[in-house]
C-alpha cells in the first residue's frame, strides 16, 4: 500500500551498497518521423483468454459507492493520449464485460473531471449520463451475456479524495505535476480518476494499454512493454498485462524515463524506470533482485511474467501489479520497503481481497515478511525484530479499531499492518518454520488469480494444519485489544 506507514513506527533500514548503471544504458529514443521498438522488438498484443478474467464481483461492505456487482469486466483496452503542456488526457476505453444479472443499464466509475463524449455498446451508439463519478449506460443487458463497451472521453485529470487520515496522502488516483508528468496510485480506489472502470477489487480483468505523449516523455504501465515508437515528436508505448488484475493494482506514469534492468537468481528480469538524471535512485532499485530471491525461498516462484519498478514524484509507494510504483522519499526507496512492495505480488496481487474489510490479508503478511527480511539483514531473531510492532499495534487499535473492522475513514492505518503481522508470527511459532511457509504457499496456489475473503483464509489454514484456528484469527482480526504475544521457544539442542 502506498506510503507504507513510515510515520507510524521507526524501522531500521539496512541497505547494502551497489553501483548504478550507465545513464544511457538501454535508452531507445528515435527521431521525429521515425519508429523505434522495445528491446524485444515490436509485437502485436496477444489475444486475451477472457475466461481467465471471470470474477464474482461484490458490493463492497466498506465502500459501497465504488464499483458495481452487476458488471464483471474481463478486458480493458485503453488508448491514452497525454498532452503535458495542456494537462489534458484523452482516451478510448474498449471494455469487454460480462453482465452478472438482467438490468436496464450498466454502471461504471468515471471521475467527474473525465467527460465522456461518445459511448457504444456492441457497435451501437447508446445514451448515457455522467452524474458525479458514475457513468450510466442506458442499455438493457442480460445475465451472462458478454458485451463490448467503448467509451471516448477526455479532460484535465486530478485525484479524488481518499478515505484516510494518513499524513502521507489524502487523495488517491492520478496526480499531475507542475512539469506535466503524471503518475497514479489508487488504494482502495481511484482508478476511475483516469479511465472508466468497475473500481472494486473483486473484479479482476486483463489489460492492454497504449500511452502517447510528447517526447522526451514516455509512458509506463503494467505488464510487458510490447513496443515503443516515436513519430513527429510524439512517443507511444504499448503494454500488455497477461494476468488478471484488480483495478487498484493498475498504474500509469508519464515522464522523461530512462530504462535499465537487473536479473534475479532465478533468471527473472527486473526492469527499472527512473527519471533521467537520478543515478542514485537507480542504485537503490538494483537491490530489488535479491529481495525477490529471498521471497521466492519462502513463497515460491515469482507469480507473473514481468516485474518492473517505476519512480515517481511521490512520497509514497504502491504494489501495482508487475510494476511497483515508488516515490523518491528515502524511506520509500529503502531495501525493506522495496521488498515489501514486491512481496505484494504474491499477497495482494496474485491473491487479492474481495472486499476492503479484508485489506489486512495483504498488508499483514507483507509487513510480516518485511520484519523477517529486516531481521535477516540484522542477524536478529524474528521475534526480537518484530518487538516494535507490539506498541504500534496497540496504538493503532486505539486509534482506528480492529484490522478487520476498522474505522472506514481511517483506511491504511497501522492496525492492518502490525497486528496481523504479529498474528502470523504467533502462528509461525506454533507450527514451526517449515509448516508455516508450506501453508502460506499452498494458500497462494489454491487461490491464484482470484479475490478472496477472510472466511476462505480461515478455512484453508484450518484444513491444512488440522487445527481449530477461528478463535485465534478472530482475536487478532476483530478483537478490540491485542492478544498476548508468546515468547520465542529456544531451539532444541
Amino acid at each position: 500500500m502506498r506510503g507504507r506507514v513510515a510515520a507510524l513506527v521507526a524501522v531500521a533500514v539496512l541497505a547494502a551498497g551497489c553501483s548504478g548503471g550507465d545513464d544511457d544504458a538501454s535508452e531507445r529514443t528515435t527521431g521525429a518521423g521515425t519508429t523505434g521498438s522495445s528491446p524485444a522488438g515490436p509485437s502485436a498484443s496477444p489475444a486475451p483468454d477472457l475466461d481467465a478474467a471471470l470474477s464474482t464481483p461484490v458490493e463492497d461492505s466498506f465502500y459501497p459507492d465504488v464499483g458495481d456487482p452487476g458488471v464483471d469486466a474481463l478486458h480493458y483496452d485503453l488508448k491514452l493520449d497525454w498532452a503535458p503542456t495542456r494537462r489534458r488526457l484523452s482516451g478510448t476505453a474498449t471494455i469487454t464485460l460480462r453482465a452478472t444479472a438482467d438490468a436496464d443499464r450498466l454502471r461504471l466509475d468515471l471521475g467527474p473531471r473525465m467527460r465522456p463524449s461518445a459511448v457504444t455498446l456492441d457497435g451501437r451508439d447508446v445514451p448515457f449520463t455522467h452524474p458525479g463519478k458514475d457513468l450510466l449506460v442506458e442499455a438493457a443487458v442480460t445475465a451472462e451475456e458478454r458485451h463490448e463497451l467503448v467509451v471516448e472521453y477526455a479532460g484535465r485529470p486530478g485525484p479524488v479524495p481518499a478515505p484516510t487520515r494518513r499524513s502521507d496522502f489524502s487523495v488517491t488516483g492520478i496526480t499531475v505535476t507542475d512539469a506535466g508528468e503524471l503518475w497514479t496510485m489508487q488504494e482502495p480506489f481511484g482508478a476511475y480518476s483516469w479511465y472508466p472502470v468497475n473500481d472494486q477489487p473483486a473484479d479482476k480483468a486483463l489489460y492492454d494499454v497504449s500511452i502517447t505523449t510528447d517526447a522526451p516523455f514516455r509512458g509506463v504501465a503494467n505488464g510487458e512493454l510490447l513496443d515503443t515508437s516515436t513519430t513527429d515528436g510524439r512517443t507511444t508505448t504499448r503494454w500488455h498485462l497477461d494476468s488478471p488484475a484488480s483495478s487498484y493494482l493498475t498504474t500509469i506514469a508519464v515522464g522523461d524515463y530512462r530504462h535499465d534492468s537487473g536479473t534475479t537468481g532465478s533468471g527473472l528480469t527486473v526492469d527499472y524506470w527512473v527519471p533521467r538524471g537520478m543515478p542514485r535512485v537507480l542504485s537503490r532499485l538494483r537491490k530489488a533482485p535479491r529481495t525477490v530471491d529471498w521471497i521466492e525461498e519462502r513463497l515460491g516462484p515469482y507469480p507473473f511474467s514481468t516485474l518492473g519498478l517505476v519512480v515517481t514524484d511521490s512520497e509514497s509507494a504502491m504494489e501495482t501489479q508487475t510494476m511497483i510504483t515508488l516515490g523518491t522519499n528515502a524511506y520509500v526507496l529503502s531495501e525493506p520497503v522495496i521488498m515489501h512492495e514486491i512481496a505484494h505480488q504474491w499477497y495482494g496481487d496474485l491473491v487479492s481481497p474481495s472486499d476492503w474489510r479484508d485489506v489486512w490479508l495483504n498488508e499483514g503478511m507483507t509487513m510480516y515478511l518485511q520484519g523477517r527480511y529486516e531481521a535477516d539483514l540484522a542477524g536478529l531473531p524474528a521475534s526480537e525484530a518484530l518487538a516494535s510492532y507490539e506498541q504500534a499495534c496497540r496504538a493503532s487499535l486505539a486509534e482506528a479499531g480492529p484490522p478487520g473492522d476498522y474505522d472506514r475513514g481511517s483506511f491504511g492505518a497501522g492496525n492492518i499492518y502490525y497486528c496481523p503481522a504479529l498474528m502470523w508470527d504467533e502462528l509461525r511459532k506454533r507450527l514451526g518454520e517449515d509448516e508455516f511457509w508450506a501453508v502460506a504457499r499452498s494458500w497462494l496456489e489454491e487461490n491464484a488469480g482470484t479475490s478472496v475473503g477472510r472466511e476462505q483464509l480461515y478455512d484453508h489454514w484450518e484444513d491444512a494444519t488440522g487445527l481449530e484456528l477461528s478463535s485465534f484469527f478472530d482475536s487478532w482480526i476483530t478483537g478490540e485489544t491485542m492478544p498476548e504475544v508468546t515468547p520465542e521457544q529456544p531451539l532444541a539442542p
